[in-house]
Protein backbone atom coordinates (compact mmCIF):
# COMPACT_ATOMS: atom_id res chain seq x y z
CA UNK A 1 0.00 0.00 0.00
CA UNK A 2 1.29 3.46 -0.92
CA UNK A 3 0.28 6.48 1.14
CA UNK A 4 0.76 9.71 -0.78
CA UNK A 5 2.63 12.74 0.55
CA UNK A 6 2.48 15.84 -1.64
CA UNK A 7 5.65 17.95 -1.35
CA UNK A 8 5.43 19.63 -4.75
CA UNK A 9 5.40 23.44 -5.18
CA UNK A 10 1.74 23.38 -6.24
CA UNK A 11 -0.70 21.89 -5.95
CA UNK A 12 -0.08 21.49 -2.23
CA UNK A 13 -2.01 19.38 0.32
CA UNK A 14 -5.53 20.47 1.24
CA UNK A 15 -6.67 20.31 4.90
CA UNK A 16 -9.50 17.79 5.57
CA UNK A 17 -11.83 20.48 6.91
CA UNK A 18 -11.37 22.45 3.69
CA UNK A 19 -12.17 19.39 1.59
CA UNK A 20 -15.28 18.74 3.68
CA UNK A 21 -16.48 22.31 3.26
CA UNK A 22 -16.28 21.94 -0.52
CA UNK A 23 -18.18 18.63 -0.38
CA UNK A 24 -21.34 20.28 0.98
CA UNK A 25 -24.26 20.83 -1.41
CA UNK A 26 -23.61 23.78 -3.69
CA UNK A 27 -25.50 27.04 -3.19
CA UNK A 28 -26.49 29.78 -5.62
CA UNK A 29 -24.08 32.70 -5.84
CA UNK A 30 -26.66 35.50 -6.11
CA UNK A 31 -27.92 34.91 -2.57
CA UNK A 32 -27.35 36.41 0.90
CA UNK A 33 -25.84 33.06 1.96
CA UNK A 34 -23.04 33.26 -0.62
CA UNK A 35 -22.58 36.99 -0.08
CA UNK A 36 -21.83 36.32 3.60
CA UNK A 37 -19.13 33.83 2.60
CA UNK A 38 -17.71 36.20 -0.03
CA UNK A 39 -17.57 39.03 2.50
CA UNK A 40 -15.62 36.83 4.95
CA UNK A 41 -13.27 35.74 2.17
CA UNK A 42 -12.62 39.33 1.11
CA UNK A 43 -11.78 40.45 4.64
CA UNK A 44 -9.46 37.51 5.23
CA UNK A 45 -7.77 37.99 1.85
CA UNK A 46 -7.01 41.58 2.86
CA UNK A 47 -5.45 40.20 6.04
CA UNK A 48 -3.36 37.70 4.10
CA UNK A 49 -2.27 40.21 1.42
CA UNK A 50 -1.70 42.78 4.20
CA UNK A 51 -3.63 45.42 2.33
CA UNK A 52 -6.51 47.80 2.95
CA UNK A 53 -7.47 47.61 -0.73
CA UNK A 54 -9.92 45.27 -2.44
CA UNK A 55 -8.65 41.88 -3.52
CA UNK A 56 -10.09 40.81 -6.86
CA UNK A 57 -11.00 37.14 -7.35
CA UNK A 58 -11.03 35.25 -10.66
CA UNK A 59 -11.87 31.68 -11.65
CA UNK A 60 -8.54 30.80 -13.25
CA UNK A 61 -5.03 29.71 -12.42
CA UNK A 62 -2.63 32.37 -11.16
CA UNK A 63 -1.59 33.02 -14.74
CA UNK A 64 -5.02 34.55 -15.35
CA UNK A 65 -4.30 37.23 -12.75
CA UNK A 66 -0.88 37.77 -14.32
CA UNK A 67 -2.51 38.33 -17.71
CA UNK A 68 -5.11 40.57 -16.09
CA UNK A 69 -2.38 42.72 -14.56
CA UNK A 70 -0.74 43.22 -17.95
CA UNK A 71 -3.87 43.97 -19.98
CA UNK A 72 -5.35 46.29 -17.33
CA UNK A 73 -2.22 48.32 -16.68
CA UNK A 74 -0.57 48.52 -20.09
CA UNK A 75 -1.64 49.52 -23.58
CA UNK A 76 -0.01 48.43 -26.86
CA UNK A 77 3.32 50.19 -27.31
CA UNK A 78 3.90 50.81 -23.59
CA UNK A 79 7.24 49.81 -22.09
CA UNK A 80 7.65 47.54 -19.08
CA UNK A 81 10.56 45.92 -17.26
CA UNK A 82 10.31 42.16 -16.75
CA UNK A 83 12.67 40.24 -14.47
CA UNK A 84 13.58 36.88 -16.01
CA UNK A 85 15.18 34.67 -13.39
CA UNK A 86 13.22 31.52 -14.16
CA UNK A 87 10.22 30.09 -16.01
CA UNK A 88 7.70 32.32 -14.29
CA UNK A 89 9.67 35.51 -14.71
CA UNK A 90 9.83 34.65 -18.38
CA UNK A 91 6.04 34.33 -18.35
CA UNK A 92 5.73 38.05 -17.58
CA UNK A 93 7.69 38.78 -20.77
CA UNK A 94 5.55 36.39 -22.83
CA UNK A 95 2.28 37.95 -21.61
CA UNK A 96 3.56 41.48 -22.29
CA UNK A 97 4.49 40.54 -25.84
CA UNK A 98 1.04 38.98 -26.38
CA UNK A 99 -0.52 42.39 -25.66
CA UNK A 100 1.87 44.41 -27.78
CA UNK A 101 3.80 45.73 -24.79
CA UNK A 102 7.52 46.34 -25.24
CA UNK A 103 9.12 44.11 -22.61
CA UNK A 104 12.56 45.25 -21.47
CA UNK A 105 13.80 41.99 -19.98
CA UNK A 106 16.41 41.77 -17.24
CA UNK A 107 17.99 38.32 -17.55
CA UNK A 108 19.09 36.90 -14.21
CA UNK A 109 21.14 33.73 -13.88
CA UNK A 110 18.88 30.91 -12.68
CA UNK A 111 19.52 30.40 -8.97
CA UNK A 112 20.28 34.06 -8.28
CA UNK A 113 18.11 37.05 -7.36
CA UNK A 114 17.89 40.28 -9.30
CA UNK A 115 19.89 43.24 -7.98
CA UNK A 116 17.46 46.14 -7.29
CA UNK A 117 20.13 48.53 -8.60
CA UNK A 118 19.80 46.95 -12.05
CA UNK A 119 16.07 47.75 -12.01
CA UNK A 120 16.83 51.27 -10.81
CA UNK A 121 19.22 51.80 -13.72
CA UNK A 122 16.64 50.56 -16.26
CA UNK A 123 13.99 52.84 -14.75
CA UNK A 124 16.26 55.87 -15.13
CA UNK A 125 15.86 55.66 -18.92
CA UNK A 126 12.27 56.90 -18.45
CA UNK A 127 8.99 55.97 -20.16
CA UNK A 128 8.71 52.73 -18.15
CA UNK A 129 5.11 52.18 -17.04
CA UNK A 130 5.49 48.98 -15.03
CA UNK A 131 7.98 46.60 -13.41
CA UNK A 132 7.03 42.92 -13.33
CA UNK A 133 8.86 40.59 -10.98
CA UNK A 134 8.40 37.44 -8.88
CA UNK A 135 8.53 37.09 -5.10
CA UNK A 136 9.31 33.37 -5.16
CA UNK A 137 10.55 31.99 -8.47
CA UNK A 138 9.09 28.49 -8.25
CA UNK A 139 11.35 27.03 -10.93
CA UNK A 140 14.54 27.90 -9.03
CA UNK A 141 13.49 28.33 -5.39
CA UNK A 142 14.83 31.90 -5.39
CA UNK A 143 13.43 34.63 -3.15
CA UNK A 144 13.47 38.19 -4.51
CA UNK A 145 14.00 41.23 -2.29
CA UNK A 146 10.67 42.84 -3.16
CA UNK A 147 10.91 45.36 -0.33
CA UNK A 148 14.11 46.81 -1.80
CA UNK A 149 12.69 46.80 -5.33
CA UNK A 150 9.56 48.61 -4.10
CA UNK A 151 11.72 51.34 -2.59
CA UNK A 152 13.25 51.89 -6.04
CA UNK A 153 10.02 51.77 -8.04
CA UNK A 154 7.92 53.98 -5.73
CA UNK A 155 10.21 56.93 -6.55
CA UNK A 156 9.04 56.77 -10.17
CA UNK A 157 5.76 56.91 -12.09
CA UNK A 158 6.02 53.18 -12.81
CA UNK A 159 3.90 50.62 -10.96
CA UNK A 160 5.36 47.51 -9.33
CA UNK A 161 3.61 44.22 -10.09
CA UNK A 162 4.59 41.12 -8.11
CA UNK A 163 3.84 37.48 -8.84
CA UNK A 164 3.30 36.04 -5.34
CA UNK A 165 1.62 32.88 -6.58
CA UNK A 166 3.97 30.51 -4.75
CA UNK A 167 4.76 32.94 -1.95
CA UNK A 168 1.52 34.30 -0.50
CA UNK A 169 0.59 32.47 2.67
CA UNK A 170 4.12 31.10 2.99
CA UNK A 171 6.56 34.02 3.15
CA UNK A 172 6.40 37.67 4.11
CA UNK A 173 4.59 39.91 1.62
CA UNK A 174 3.64 43.29 3.07
CA UNK A 175 1.70 44.74 0.16
CA UNK A 176 0.77 48.16 1.54
CA UNK A 177 3.72 48.69 3.86
CA UNK A 178 6.29 47.94 1.15
CA UNK A 179 4.37 49.87 -1.50
CA UNK A 180 3.61 47.10 -3.98
CA UNK A 181 1.05 48.27 -6.54
CA UNK A 182 -0.32 44.92 -7.74
CA UNK A 183 0.15 41.54 -6.07
CA UNK A 184 -1.19 38.50 -7.92
CA UNK A 185 -1.55 35.02 -6.49
CA UNK A 186 -3.24 31.65 -6.92
CA UNK A 187 -5.14 29.21 -4.73
CA UNK A 188 -3.12 25.98 -4.97
CA UNK A 189 0.02 26.97 -3.07
CA UNK A 190 0.17 28.60 0.35
CA UNK A 191 -3.60 29.10 0.40
CA UNK A 192 -4.11 25.33 0.71
CA UNK A 193 -6.97 24.75 -1.73
CA UNK A 194 -7.10 23.12 -5.19
CA UNK A 195 -6.14 25.06 -8.35
CA UNK A 196 -8.79 27.28 -9.88
CA UNK A 197 -8.75 30.68 -8.17
CA UNK A 198 -6.56 33.70 -8.90
CA UNK A 199 -6.27 36.96 -6.97
CA UNK A 200 -5.08 40.51 -7.51
CA UNK A 201 -4.61 43.20 -4.87
CA UNK A 202 -4.47 46.63 -6.52
CA UNK A 203 -3.18 49.93 -5.08
CA UNK A 204 -4.67 53.42 -5.66
CA UNK A 205 -1.60 54.29 -7.77
CA UNK A 206 -2.29 51.27 -9.99
CA UNK A 207 -6.01 52.14 -10.29
CA UNK A 208 -5.07 55.54 -11.76
CA UNK A 209 -3.05 53.75 -14.43
CA UNK A 210 -5.88 51.27 -15.08
CA UNK A 211 -8.32 54.13 -15.70
CA UNK A 212 -6.18 55.28 -18.66
CA UNK A 213 -5.70 51.80 -20.12
CA UNK A 214 -6.66 51.05 -23.72
CA UNK A 215 -5.96 47.32 -24.02
CA UNK A 216 -8.92 45.09 -24.91
CA UNK A 217 -10.21 42.91 -22.10
CA UNK A 218 -13.44 41.28 -21.01
CA UNK A 219 -13.35 38.59 -18.33
CA UNK A 220 -10.15 39.91 -16.73
CA UNK A 221 -11.41 43.50 -16.60
CA UNK A 222 -10.25 44.72 -13.18
CA UNK A 223 -12.77 47.59 -13.18
CA UNK A 224 -15.69 45.17 -13.56
CA UNK A 225 -14.39 43.04 -10.71
CA UNK A 226 -13.80 46.04 -8.44
CA UNK A 227 -17.30 47.36 -9.06
CA UNK A 228 -18.78 43.98 -8.15
CA UNK A 229 -16.62 43.22 -5.11
CA UNK A 230 -17.53 46.60 -3.62
CA UNK A 231 -21.11 45.31 -3.63
CA UNK A 232 -20.02 41.90 -2.26
CA UNK A 233 -20.74 40.35 -5.63
CA UNK A 234 -18.98 38.95 -8.70
CA UNK A 235 -19.36 40.10 -12.31
CA UNK A 236 -19.57 36.51 -13.59
CA UNK A 237 -20.40 33.11 -12.12
CA UNK A 238 -17.70 32.44 -9.50
CA UNK A 239 -16.07 29.11 -8.61
CA UNK A 240 -18.54 28.68 -5.76
CA UNK A 241 -17.14 25.50 -4.17
CA UNK A 242 -13.57 26.77 -4.34
CA UNK A 243 -14.53 30.05 -2.68
CA UNK A 244 -16.29 28.10 0.07
CA UNK A 245 -13.10 26.05 0.49
CA UNK A 246 -11.04 29.23 0.46
CA UNK A 247 -13.16 30.62 3.26
CA UNK A 248 -12.32 27.59 5.41
CA UNK A 249 -8.61 27.72 4.50
CA UNK A 250 -8.27 31.44 5.25
CA UNK A 251 -9.85 30.93 8.66
CA UNK A 252 -7.23 28.27 9.43
CA UNK A 253 -4.42 30.62 8.40
CA UNK A 254 -5.88 33.53 10.37
CA UNK A 255 -6.28 31.38 13.47
CA UNK A 256 -2.63 30.34 13.25
CA UNK A 257 -1.61 33.97 12.74
CA UNK A 258 0.41 35.36 9.86
CA UNK A 259 3.64 35.70 11.86
CA UNK A 260 3.38 32.08 12.98
CA UNK A 261 2.61 30.94 9.42
CA UNK A 262 5.74 32.69 8.11
CA UNK A 263 7.86 31.28 10.97
CA UNK A 264 6.59 27.74 10.32
CA UNK A 265 7.54 27.94 6.65
CA UNK A 266 10.93 29.44 7.49
CA UNK A 267 11.70 26.58 9.88
CA UNK A 268 10.63 23.85 7.44
CA UNK A 269 12.65 25.38 4.60
CA UNK A 270 15.71 25.66 6.84
CA UNK A 271 15.34 21.99 7.79
CA UNK A 272 15.25 20.96 4.12
CA UNK A 273 18.32 23.06 3.32
CA UNK A 274 20.26 21.67 6.29
CA UNK A 275 19.31 18.12 5.29
CA UNK A 276 20.61 18.70 1.77
CA UNK A 277 23.92 19.96 3.12
CA UNK A 278 24.20 17.00 5.52
CA UNK A 279 23.75 14.66 2.56
CA UNK A 280 26.51 16.40 0.63
CA UNK A 281 24.08 17.93 -1.85
CA UNK A 282 24.40 21.47 -3.20
CA UNK A 283 21.64 24.07 -3.09
CA UNK A 284 20.86 25.83 -6.36
CA UNK A 285 20.45 29.12 -4.52
CA UNK A 286 22.47 29.15 -1.28
CA UNK A 287 22.26 32.95 -0.86
CA UNK A 288 18.68 33.75 -1.96
CA UNK A 289 16.70 30.65 -1.07
CA UNK A 290 12.95 30.91 -0.71
CA UNK A 291 11.12 29.51 2.32
CA UNK A 292 8.35 28.20 0.03
CA UNK A 293 10.36 25.77 -2.11
CA UNK A 294 13.97 24.57 -2.06
CA UNK A 295 15.85 23.68 -5.23
CA UNK A 296 18.66 21.14 -4.80
CA UNK A 297 21.23 20.11 -7.40
CA UNK A 298 21.23 16.44 -8.41
CA UNK A 299 24.43 14.67 -7.36
CA UNK A 300 26.83 13.65 -10.11
CA UNK A 301 26.01 10.23 -11.51
CA UNK A 302 22.40 10.32 -10.29
CA UNK A 303 19.48 10.36 -12.75
CA UNK A 304 17.39 13.31 -11.58
CA UNK A 305 14.29 12.26 -13.45
CA UNK A 306 14.46 8.74 -12.04
CA UNK A 307 14.94 10.10 -8.53
CA UNK A 308 11.71 12.11 -8.69
CA UNK A 309 9.80 9.27 -10.38
CA UNK A 310 10.93 6.63 -7.86
CA UNK A 311 10.05 8.75 -4.85
CA UNK A 312 6.60 9.42 -6.30
CA UNK A 313 5.64 6.09 -7.84
CA UNK A 314 7.24 3.63 -5.41
CA UNK A 315 7.06 5.53 -2.13
CA UNK A 316 4.24 8.04 -2.64
CA UNK A 317 6.36 11.10 -1.86
CA UNK A 318 5.79 13.71 -4.55
CA UNK A 319 8.52 16.24 -5.19
CA UNK A 320 9.23 18.20 -8.39
CA UNK A 321 12.03 17.99 -10.92
CA UNK A 322 13.74 20.80 -12.78
CA UNK A 323 12.31 22.73 -15.72
CA UNK A 324 13.75 23.81 -19.09
CA UNK A 325 17.57 23.65 -19.04
CA UNK A 326 17.46 22.46 -15.43
CA UNK A 327 15.45 19.33 -16.25
CA UNK A 328 17.18 16.37 -14.62
CA UNK A 329 19.70 18.69 -12.97
CA UNK A 330 17.74 19.78 -9.90
CA UNK A 331 14.85 18.58 -7.78
CA UNK A 332 12.53 20.77 -5.73
CA UNK A 333 10.96 20.11 -2.35
CA UNK A 334 8.15 22.43 -1.26
CA UNK A 335 7.59 23.64 2.29
CA UNK A 336 4.39 25.59 1.75
CA UNK A 337 0.78 25.28 2.73
CA UNK A 338 -0.71 22.46 4.77
CA UNK A 339 2.61 20.97 5.89
CA UNK A 340 4.45 20.54 9.16
CA UNK A 341 7.70 19.14 10.56
CA UNK A 342 6.81 15.50 10.00
CA UNK A 343 6.02 16.02 6.31
CA UNK A 344 9.58 17.30 5.92
CA UNK A 345 11.07 14.38 7.88
CA UNK A 346 9.16 11.88 5.71
CA UNK A 347 10.32 13.58 2.50
CA UNK A 348 13.98 13.63 3.58
CA UNK A 349 13.78 10.04 4.80
CA UNK A 350 12.38 8.95 1.43
CA UNK A 351 15.04 10.98 -0.40
CA UNK A 352 17.74 9.14 1.56
CA UNK A 353 16.27 5.73 0.77
CA UNK A 354 16.05 6.41 -2.96
CA UNK A 355 19.50 8.05 -3.16
CA UNK A 356 20.98 5.03 -1.37
CA UNK A 357 19.24 2.66 -3.77
CA UNK A 358 20.66 4.65 -6.70
CA UNK A 359 24.22 4.21 -5.43
CA UNK A 360 24.84 7.64 -3.92
CA UNK A 361 27.28 7.41 -0.99
CA UNK A 362 26.45 9.22 2.26
CA UNK A 363 25.83 8.50 5.93
CA UNK A 364 22.33 7.04 6.11
CA UNK A 365 20.19 9.12 8.45
CA UNK A 366 22.34 12.25 8.19
CA UNK A 367 19.61 14.23 6.45
CA UNK A 368 16.89 13.21 8.86
CA UNK A 369 19.16 14.00 11.80
CA UNK A 370 19.80 17.47 10.37
CA UNK A 371 16.06 18.18 10.03
CA UNK A 372 15.40 17.00 13.57
CA UNK A 373 18.15 19.25 14.89
CA UNK A 374 16.54 22.28 13.23
CA UNK A 375 13.15 21.42 14.70
CA UNK A 376 14.59 20.78 18.17
CA UNK A 377 16.55 24.05 18.12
Amino acid sequence: MIKNYLMTPGPTPVPPEVLLSMAKPIIHHRTPQFQKILQEVEENLKYLFQTANNVLIFASSGTGAMEGAVCNLLSPGDKAITVQGGKFGERWTEICKAYGVEAIAIDVEWGKAVDPKVIEKKLSTGAIKAVFTTLCETSTGVATDIKAIAEVVKKTEAVLVVDAISALGAVECKTDEWGIDVVVSGSQKGLMIPPGLAFAAVSPKAWKVIEQNKSPKYYFDFKKSKKSIEKTDTPFTPAISLIIGLNAALKILRQEGLDSVVARHKQMAKAIREAAKALGLELLSPTAASDAVTAIKVAQGIDGGKLVKTMRDEYGVGIAGGQADFKGKIFRIASMGYMNQFDVIIAISCLEIVLSRMGYKFELGAGVKATQKVFLD
